[in-house]
């Protein structure tokens, strides 16, 4: 193990883990649990967010944990990404485009991903990944005053991963997550009389959830690979509790709790069902089309006073993508990985009686740094709309910028 890029590793991950994360901020948000994160790294994300059937032992994939068995045996994977979004916001129900239209920016650490081998046929990986985020500001008036709302915070899981090879191209495995975070909602309401008053919605998850996958990559030829994955998680219950407390913000009084609540049999989280196809052709160019199913429209969220009923549809997302490198050896731009891909998703949260929907294009680079080490800088456009009812367009600019160390750290060397 060589202390100097341990120490660098340590030193970047520290620099972003201290950076200000700003976060999202989309009215869409404030549905549900938020916006949803796919487990998807930079270099997925450059490809459309697939990732069921792909396996490497060069990348981290948290999509599917069978893909950590085909982790090298000498290899010490470290992957992290951070993220700047540039969103554009109209609502298209109104006539007034200075008062409808907007501009935001958002972004900080996404993830942090780690991958060591346990043996050549078993790897285990662990870190942090989100799950999903809110953050949204916006404000109405009211018969005699004005009203705003805001809301931040989402959930996160701490995972620990293994997979290993059962026989042949099979491949299990199993990610345990630890669930946590908060989700905050307020609601200020001022008076025309300048009377000013918060009623703020907390809702606190503190829960384990688990994700099982498997792999099985056939070999055609000498130049051909295909695989096919799946992914399963099973439904649960949330554990935690939600409340609401409202504050004066006038008079010198303590806040008052209206209504506290445990999560358990009053919130939860569907199962998911995810499948992949991959192709690879002499580790150069590799092809992947991927789907994900959950049934959202099965479960509940608490829904406590003062803040309106939530409703969810069943989500599916359909995602293409593929990457590739002119030459495993030769001068930087054929050592350079080119990526490009695309998704259409059909989203859980519902506004109304209408559905939100979301498809986007994204392309990227992996260029070679030191040693084994790959900067992965990707950009993506996101189209977010209510249907049929249009209401507010939502038009996203990310860039990600995803630091993947590929060390050899556990290779012995000879004593002669």
């Amino acid at each position: 193990m060589k202390i100097n890029r341990l120490t660098i590793i340590l030193a970047v991950a520290l620099t972003a883990l201290s950076a200000a994360a700003q976060g999202v901020n989309s009215p869409y948000s404030k549905f549900g649990y938020g916006l949803l994160n796919d487990n998807a790294t930079a270099s997925q994300r450059q490809m459309g967010g697939v990732g069921y059937a792909m396996n490497s032992g060069r990348q981290i994939n948290v999509m599917n944990p069978a893909s950590y068995a085909f982790v090298d045996s000498l290899t010490f994977l470290f992957d992290m990404g951070i993220d700047f979004t540039i969103m554009h916001q109209k609502d298209i129900a109104t006539t007034d485009n200075a008062a409808a239209s907007g501009k935001n920016y958002g972004g900080g650490l996404d993830y942090i991903t780690m991958q060591v081998p346990l043996s050549k046929r078993i790897g285990l990986s662990f870190g942090l990944v989100p799950y999903s985020s809110v953050g949204y500001s916006f404000g109405t008036k009211i018969d005699n005053g004005t009203n705003s709302r805001q809301g931040y915070g989402g959930l996160n899981q701490l995972y620990a991963g293994i997979g290993g090879r059962i026989v042949g191209g099979l491949s299990v495995g199993v990610n345990m997550s630890y669930l946590f975070g908060n989700i905050v909602n307020d609601v200020y309401t001022t008076t025309n009389s300048a009377s000013e008053s918060l009623f703020e919605q907390v809702t606190a998850v503190r829960d384990w959830h688990l994700r099982a996958g498997i792999q099985y990559s056939q070999r055609i030829g000498r130049d051909n690979r295909f695989t096919i994955g799946a992914v399963y998680t099973p439904k649960k219950t949330l554990l935690g509790h939600a409340w609401v407390t409202q504050y004066d913000m006038n008079a010198d009084t303590e806040p008052t709790e209206h209504q506290r609540i445990s999560l358990k049999n009053n919130a939860g989280l569907p199962e998911t069902w995810g499948g992949g196809v991959n192709w690879e052709w002499q580790k150069r160019l590799m092809v992947e089309a991927d789907f994900t199913y959950q049934p959202w429209s099965k479960v509940k969220i608490a829904n406590l006073e003062g803040f309106e009923a939530h409703k969810f549809a069943d989500r599916w997302q359909a995602s293409v993508g593929g990457q590739f490198t002119p030459a495993v050896r030769g001068g930087y731009l054929a050592r350079t990985t080119y990526r490009a891909g695309a998704f259409f998703n059909n989203d859980y949260m519902m506004v109304g009686d209408n559905r939100v929907r979301e498809y986007g294009v994204s392309f990227g680079f992996g260029l070679p740094a030191m040693t084994r080490t790959i900067v992965n800088v990707g950009f993506e456009y996101r189209h977010r709309q209510a249907h049929p009812n249009p209401m507010l367009k939502e038009n996203y600019f990310n860039i990600r910028i995803g630091l993947n160390f590929n060390e050899a750290w556990f290779f012995k060397n000879k004593i002669n």
